[in-house]
């Protein structure tokens, strides 16, 4: 009687291993297993299989390029002709490939006698006659992530495309809680990814920073960095706030390096979050190479830099065909001196443009200097707040009536200035009078004499 109910329990738990399947990831190095099909199918299966570190043999009378290669780079054997049964001799696994419904099962017949599991690529899950299959796998880095939906494999494929936009997205969550063993290989140490959060939106941070974001125990974080993105943090993640603003650096960069150094030497994920990107005036340099002094790893992330995107979301190309062919990007932090605002003056009568970061304070000192040295007066320049973010604005004005201009619009940092040419083509806000500029000629007119007086826009909350 026991027998028997325990017999019934069997056959109910075997059907319900059918509608349920048991998932399972395998560790093949240095086992045996064996490929009976030479094709594309059985090529893709070895290769998946020599990743793995598997001892692979495959068997078939001809074999395509791919198995070839291998067999000759010596990643797998290929014993050429019909399978036989001592083929499947200590095999751990078993996949076939064949095309031909008799061989695969006559295959898979042998390996489930030998109780052997065996792949059939003719047959899918849900499939009565099928005990394992291969599900669709999502890789990335560590992550290792099968997808199997009911038999569907097309269905199978979809889920497993959004995993991994999920995971290359950061929108799930990849934080590790139990450190790798390459890291106590390492000494415990952790690493530290400098990232460019790009000129202010939250959505112009690229996949790859954003999935060091959802990596991080640690973010290191600037004024100007995209903190919406904060919000999405694990609450355990510590944040530390070295945000500079214009004369005022509460935090000095030698802390900032020493606590990039400090948080990683504890075994932790450090993220630089920085706005646009930490190549461009960032200091990134600087703090990579405190890092690597301390035997730190490093990866960068690169941004989106505010000298270029700021500019495109006022509408100013900084290059423009027939206009500008070339850009400078300069600091507004440093006094430039006669030799150095003559060059930049004859690059704006080539048609360059002039791109300044950080240079609101002393717009008046690098107008006056550049129109010194021979820059037209009547060269357009816009001025760009707050650049994409809601709080944009753009300010337009000529070399000569910049300064002036600035001040009474009550142009703040942060600023992105463009000097040039292209710099006619910027969006203006409302109520503020546009240079005219004749691109195909590059004449330069100003605004009408009897034009108001532009009106003080009120200030942008910050």
């Amino acid at each position: 009687m026991v027998t028997e109910r325990n017999t019934a329990a069997t056959r109910r738990g075997h059907a319900r291993d059918v509608d349920h399947p048991y998932p399972l990831h395998l560790d093949l190095s240095g086992r045996r297993a064996v490929v009976v099909g030479g094709g594309p199918v059985g090529a893709r299966r070895a290769r998946e299989l020599v990743s793995a570190g598997a001892d692979v043999l495959l068997v078939a009378p001809q074999a395509c390029e791919e198995v070839v290669a291998m067999a000759d780079a010596g990643d797998l054997a290929w014993r050429q002709g019909r399978w036989c049964a001592t083929d499947l001799d200590g095999a751990w696994l078993v996949h076939t490939a064949t095309g031909d419904a008799r061989t695969d099962d006559a295959v898979a017949a042998e390996a489930t006698s030998r109780r052997t599991w065996c792949v059939r690529a003719s047959r899918t899950e849900g499939d009565a006659r099928t005990r394992a299959w291969t599900p669709a796998v999502v890789r990335q880095d560590d992550v290792v992530i099968s997808v199997t939906a009911g038999g569907d494999p097309r269905r199978s494929a979809a889920l497993r495309d959004g995993v991994r936009l999920g995971l290359s997205s950061g929108a799930l969550p990849l934080r590790r809680h139990r450190r790798p063993s390459a890291d106590h290989d390492r000494g415990g140490l952790g690493r530290v990814t400098l990232v460019g959060g790009g000129p202010g939106d939250a959505s112009l941070i690229t996949l790859a920073g954003r999935r060091a974001l959802a990596e991080a125990d640690v973010v290191v974080v600037d004024r100007l960095a995209p903190r919406a993105l904060l919000d999405e943090l694990d609450a355990d993640v510590e944040v530390v706030d070295v945000g500079k603003a214009p004369d005022h650096h509460p935090v000095p960069q030698r802390e900032i390096e020493r606590v990039l150094v400090d948080r990683a030497l504890r075994g932790l994920r450090v993220v630089r979050l920085k706005g646009g990107d930490g190549y461009v005036f960032g200091r990134g340099a600087e703090e990579a190479a405190a890092c690597r002094a301390a035997g730190i790893t490093v990866d960068v992330v690169p941004g989106i830099t505010s000298a270029l995107a700021v500019p495109a979301a006022a509408g100013i190309p900084v290059t423009h065909r027939g206009v500008a062919r070339s850009v400078t990007v300069m600091t507004g932090h440093e006094v430039l001196g006669d030799d150095e605002l003559l060059d930049l003056a004859a690059q704006t009568a080539r048609g360059g443009t002039l791109v300044v970061l950080m240079g609101v304070s002393r717009l008046p000192e690098l107008a006056a200097g550049l129109a010194a040295q021979g820059a037209d007066p009547d060269l357009p320049v816009a001025l760009v707040e707050s650049g994409c973010t809601p709080e944009q604005r753009t300010t337009t004005a000529t070399l000569a009536t910049a300064a002036q201009v600035a001040q009474s619009r009550g142009v703040r940092a942060p600023a992105v200035i463009v000097i040039g040419l292209v710099a006619a083509m910027a969006h203006p806000t409302p109520q503020q009078p546009t240079p005219v500029v004749d691109l195909r000629t590059r004449a330069t007119t100003r605004p009408p004499a009897h034009a108001p007086a532009p009106e003080p826009a009120q200030e942008p909350v910050r």
